[in-house]
């Protein structure tokens, strides 16, 4: 299992990208309350699912994890996972750090990593550049994304997102993913 956390904005979605086009990694579709945005798919991007029955999947055990990001809930299925790591695929989960520690203190095996932005003007610039947030959802990104940066030590590796091709390479090295083989696409 390869868990790969940090900031909003600091690039992770981009790296995971990257890291599925590999046929040996199988990517977790988390759950979510929030809203789609333009050109998200259901069950591709992300479960969309109202606030009752992500509350119903949460009492039925259905997330190995689960959070309250941003006034959202946000959790991860179990059963792809399970079905993953039983056919011996890399299962690649993109969780923010509250999700993160939590498969940790739960004991999951795995490699944790947290991606770091350069620096926080540049975390600022790409959540401005984006075009999806308020001015006050960026501020509340850029609170959080501070919180979220004194995690660092709770992982196993960081990785500086300065440069994509750089980050994606460390990355993969981490995850023991060096030889790309075949296209999952």
């Amino acid at each position: 299992m390869l868990v790969v956390s940090g900031p909003s904005g600091c690039g992770k979605s981009t790296i995971c990208k990257r890291l599925v086009l590999d046929a040996r990694v199988e990517f977790s579709v988390s759950a979510t309350t929030r809203a789609p945005r333009a050109g998200e798919v259901d069950g591709r991007e992300y479960h969309f699912l109202d606030k009752a029955r992500f509350r119903a999947e949460i009492e039925h055990g259905a997330f190995i994890e689960w959070a309250e990001v941003h006034g959202n809930l946000y959790g991860t299925p179990r059963a792809p996972m399970e079905a993953a790591l039983a056919a011996g695929r890399v299962f690649l989960l993109e969780i923010d750090v509250q999700g993160g520690k939590q498969l940790k203190a739960l004991g999951l095996p795995g490699i944790y990593l947290f991606i770091a932005p350069p620096d926080m003007h540049s975390l600022r610039t790409r959540l401005e550049r984006r075009g999806t947030d308020t001015p006050e959802v960026i501020e509340r990104r850029m609170a959080k994304a501070g919180e979220e940066m004194r995690a660092l030590d709770q992982y196993d590796h960081v990785v500086v997102n300065h440069e994509l091709e750089r980050a994606v390479a460390e990355v993969r090295r981490l995850a023991g993913l060096s030889e790309p083989q075949g296209s999952a696409r």
